[in-house]
């Protein structure tokens, strides 16, 4: 299915959604982000009439499911949490709709390492890597691997932790961080080559855009702050954009997602296209991405809130 497939919205009365709470904020280290994403999902969905409230953080949300206040959950709460599996285990458990995919493809694709793994034994393309516990040399990982390489957290978003290592001499601070940080890290293969990104919405892939960053990288500041990135949208021509179309599809359902969500590609300039993430509650702040796609293909802001807040009502039964 492409974009000149995505059928008609489902519902045009707002009373259809009953009391929804736009989740957000939170803990995690990409909270200033979720909350730009979500005071712009809970205005975009104003706007269309619906009962919408901003709830800052799991433990208030629990608060409202006790209240009864809450019906559904718009869920923009990046990182942590609110993407690793554990709030949709609770709404799964209390039988709250929840926008996104369910407890297996957040949980999935909240760690980097093994959606890599899975996409390796689906036979879908990604750059090679290797897990870095605590403690891991990483000079002797990126040895193996052969410069230039990407450090980063494995269960981190929006650019938190990278390390762009395109030599030996760029190796200390990335080894300054591991040494501080709990978790596993990622040390992936750098590809050299445009850096592209698909939205999914449904069984839809979005066009794909093609993110030009004024500096050397898309780094934190590039995604955002700046204002001199270029979004190329469509990013590829007509044959390779179907070709990535179809590569997002079954990257996504691969990794056990659903609903939304957005899947980053790099493109090697010997091996093609290449999958490294899947972002199951992207950002919908001005800088985003898959507002940005849904734009191209004729679907504003506020229709996009809405269409993914569809996605939590079930489908009737004829």
């Amino acid at each position: 299915m492409n974009v000149q497939s995505l059928p008609a919205p489902r519902f045009d009365d707002p009373a259809v959604f009953g009391r929804v709470a736009v989740l957000l904020g939170g803990v995690s280290s990409e909270r200033e982000v979720s909350l730009q994403s979500g005071h712009n999902v809970l205005e975009a969905l104003h706007s269309r009439g619906v009962e919408a409230v901003a709830v800052d953080g799991i433990p208030a949300l629990v608060d409202a499911l006790r209240d009864g206040s809450v019906d559904r959950v718009f869920n923009i709460l990046h990182g942590g949490d609110g993407e690793n599996g554990v709030l949709q285990g609770l709404l799964q458990a209390l039988g709250v709709p929840v926008t996104g995919s369910d407890v297996l493809g957040s949980a999935l694709t909240m760690d980097k390492i093994r959606t890599k793994q899975v996409w390796i034994t689906a036979g879908l393309p990604t750059p090679r890597f290797e897990r870095l516990a605590r403690g891991a040399d990483l000079a002797a990982a990126a040895a193996r691997l052969g410069y230039p390489v990407f450090v980063k957290p494995s269960c981190e978003g929006s650019s938190v932790g990278v390390f762009r290592v395109l030599s030996a001499d760029d190796l200390p601070p990335a080894v300054a961080f591991a040494a501080g940080y709990d978790g596993d890290l990622l040390m992936e293969q750098m590809v050299l080559g445009d850096e592209l990104t698909v939205g999914v919405l449904g069984d839809v892939a979005l066009p794909s855009i093609r993110i030009v960053p004024a500096g050397e990288w898309y780094d934190y500041h590039a995604k955002y702050v700046a204002d001199d990135t270029q979004y190329l949208c469509p990013g590829l021509d007509d044959e390779v954009e179907d070709d990535i179309g179809a590569l997002a599809i079954a990257a996504f359902r691969a990794a056990g997602c659903n609903g939304w969500g957005r899947v980053d590609f790099m493109r090697d300039r010997e091996r093609g296209l290449q999958l490294i993430e899947v972002n199951t509650a992207p950002g919908m702040t001005s800088h985003s991405l898959v507002p940005k796609a849904a734009r191209q293909a004729g679907i504003g802001f506020q229709e996009l809130c809405w269409r993914i807040l569809e996605q939590t009502v079930a489908e009737r039964a004829s």
